[in-house]
C-alpha cells in the first residue's frame, strides 16, 4: 500500500516535470470542458498578443476566426474534446490585433481518477511563417499545375498521380496510368537502354534532369515535351519522390521538323545551283580566257590589218598621184596631137594651093604654047620655055599629089592617134576616178580599221575585266556555299 502511494507520487512528479518542460518550450493554454480559458503560459500570450488577464474566463472562440465560430465543424470540435477525444492539427487562429496565426497544436483532454475529462490542455507551436512559405509554395505549385502538365513518380519511376493537363496531353485518364511505370511513355527501344537506366539512377540520387523529350501517349501518339524532373527531398535531405513539370511543344517541334526538311530541300537545291554556278563560272573563266586570247589575236591581226591598209593607202595615194600625172601627160599629148592634126590640115591646104598654082602654071604653059604656035618661028623659043614650064608644072603636080598622099596618110594616122589618145584619155580618166574612189575607200577603211582596232582593244580589256569578275563570282560562290553550310548547321541545331 505504502509502495503503491510512493509509486503514484513518483509518477505524478515525473508527469509534472514533463509538463513543465513542455510549457517552457511550447505555447500552452488550459480550458474548461466548456472552452473557458483557465490559464496560459508566456509563450502562448506572446504569440496571440494578449495578457493573461485579458483572456482568463473568456471563451476559446476569441482565438477562432469569426466566420468559423458558429460552424458545425467548430461545435463538433468541442464535442469531441468533451468526449475525451484527442485533437491534433494545424489550426488557423486570430491574434488580439486580428491577424491570422497558424498553430501546430494538440488539444489534450485531462481525466480525473474516474476517467472523466475535467479540462483540456493545449500545446502549440507557431508555424505561421512555415505555413506562409508552404502557402507560397503551394501557390506556385498550383500556378504551375494550371499552366503545365504535372506528374509525380516514386523513386522507382512508378506513377503516383498526374494533373489534368498531363492527362489531356497524353490522352489518358488517371486510372489508366496510376501505379504504372514511367517507361510506358517512352519508345520500346529506349526503356532498355543504358541511358534510360542512368536517367532514373540520377533522379534517385537527387540530380535534377531537364531537356526536350520524345514521349509516347495513348494509341502510340507522339508527344514532344520540354520537361524538368525534380527530385523532392525529405527533411533529412533525401529524395523520396520526383515531380515532373512539362510543356507540350509537339506543334513547335513538328514545325521545326518540317522547317528542317524544307531547309534541307532548299539547301539541296541551293547546293546544286551553287555547283552549277561554280561549273558555269569555271567554264566561263575558260571561255573568257580563250576569248581573251582570241581577242588578243584578233587585236594583233587588226593592228597588222590597219598597218597594211595604211601601207595600201600610201600606195594608193602614190598611184593616184602617178595617175594624175599620166592623165595630165595624156591631156598634153592629146593637145599636141590636136595641134599636129591642125598643122597637117594646114599642110593639106598648102598642097591644094600649090596644086592650084601648078594647074595655073600648066594652063599658062598651054596658053604660051598656043601663042608660040601662032607666032610661028618667032615664038619657037618661047615655046621651048613654055614646054619646060609645063614639064615643071607637071612635075610639081606629081610631087604635090605625092605630098598630098603623104599628108593624107599623116592625117589618117593623126586621126587614129587622136582617137587612140581620146580613148587613152577616157581610160586614164576612168582609172583616175577609180583610183580616187579606191583611195577614198581605203582612207575610210583605214579610219574604220582604226576604230575596229580601238574597239577590239576595248573588247580585250572588257573580256579581261569579265574574266576577273567571273573569278570573283567563283570566290563569291565559294563564300555562299560556306555560308549555306553554316546556315544549314544552324538550322539543324534549331530543329533539335
Amino acid at each position: 500500500m505504502v509502495f503503491s502511494r510512493i509509486f503514484r507520487s513518483s509518477k505524478a512528479q515525473d508527469a509534472s516535470q514533463v509538463l513543465d518542460a513542455l510549457t517552457l518550450s511550447m505555447a500552452s493554454i488550459e480550458f474548461s470542458m466548456d472552452g473557458e480559458i483557465l490559464t496560459a503560459n508566456e509563450n502562448f500570450l506572446a504569440i496571440t498578443g494578449y495578457t493573461l488577464a485579458e483572456i482568463v474566463g473568456k471563451s476559446h472562440s476569441i482565438f477562432v476566426p469569426r466566420e468559423e465560430r458558429e460552424t458545425p465543424e467548430y461545435k463538433n470540435f468541442w464535442k469531441k474534446l468533451r468526449n475525451g477525444e484527442f485533437q491534433r492539427s494545424a489550426f488557423r487562429r486570430v491574434t488580439k490585433t486580428g491577424e491570422d496565426v497558424w498553430l501546430e497544436a494538440s488539444y489534450n483532454p485531462v481525466f480525473d481518477r474516474r476517467g472523466v475529462p475535467v479540462k483540456v490542455i493545449k500545446f502549440a507551436t507557431d508555424i505561421t511563417e512555415r505555413r506562409q512559405e508552404r502557402a507560397v509554395l503551394q501557390g506556385v505549385y498550383n500556378a504551375i499545375s494550371k499552366a503545365q502538365a504535372l506528374i509525380e513518380f516514386d523513386l522507382d519511376g512508378k506513377i503516383l498521380t498526374a494533373n489534368q493537363n498531363f492527362l489531356d496531353v497524353f490522352d489518358y485518364r488517371l486510372k489508366d496510368i496510376e501505379g504504372k511505370h514511367h517507361s510506358m511513355f517512352v519508345d520500346v527501344g529506349v526503356k532498355d537502354t543504358r541511358e534510360y537506366a542512368d536517367f532514373w539512377r540520377a533522379l534517385k540520387q537527387g540530380t535534377f534532369q531537364q531537356g526536350q523529350y520524345k514521349r509516347i501517349g495513348k494509341n502510340r501518339k507522339v508527344v514532344w515535351i520540354e520537361a524538368s524532373y525534380n527530385p523532392i527531398l525529405d527533411p533529412m535531405g533525401k529524395p523520396f519522390k520526383v515531380i515532373k513539370f512539362a510543356t507540350d511543344v509537339t506543334e513547335q517541334v513538328n514545325l521545326l521538323i518540317e522547317l528542317k526538311a524544307m531547309i534541307d530541300n532548299n539547301f539541296s537545291e541551293i547546293d546544286n545551283n551553287i555547283a552549277v554556278l561554280g561549273d558555269t563560272a569555271t567554264d566561263a573563266v575558260m571561255a573568257a580566257t580563250n576569248t581573251s586570247e582570241t581577242v588578243h589575236t584578233v587585236a594583233t591581226s587588226a593592228e597588222q590589218l590597219a598597218a597594211s591598209i595604211a601601207e595600201i593607202s600610201r600606195s594608193m595615194a602614190q598611184s593616184r598621184s602617178a595617175t594624175e600625172q599620166v592623165f595630165e601627160q595624156t591631156v598634153a599629148a592629146d593637145s599636141s596631137t590636136q595641134r599636129m592634126s591642125q598643122v597637117v590640115a594646114a599642110m593639106g591646104n598648102i598642097v591644094e594651093v600649090i596644086q592650084d598654082i601648078a594647074g595655073q602654071i600648066n594652063l599658062l604653059a598651054l596658053n604660051a604654047t598656043i601663042e608660040s604656035a601662032r607666032a610661028g618661028d618667032a615664038g619657037k623659043g618661047f615655046a621651048v620655055v613654055a614646054n619646060e614650064v609645063k614639064n615643071l608644072a607637071n612635075q610639081a603636080a606629081r610631087a604635090t599629089d605625092q605630098i598630098a598622099e603623104e599628108i593624107s596618110g599623116i592625117q589618117s594616122i593623126t586621126t587614129e592617134v587622136v582617137d587612140a589618145l581620146g580613148t587613152i584619155r577616157n581610160s586614164v580618166e576612168m582609172v583616175r576616178d577609180s583610183v580616187a574612189n579606191i583611195s577614198s575607200a581605203v582612207e575610210e577603211q583605214s579610219a574604220v580599221t582604226d576604230g575596229v582596232s580601238d574597239n577590239i582593244q576595248s573588247m580585250r580589256d572588257t573580256v579581261e575585266a569579265v574574266s576577273r569578275n567571273i573569278g570573283d563570282i567563283q570566290k563569291s560562290a565559294g563564300s555562299v556555299a560556306t555560308a549555306v553550310n553554316r546556315t544549314r548547321e544552324a538550322a539543324e541545331i534549331l530543329a533539335r
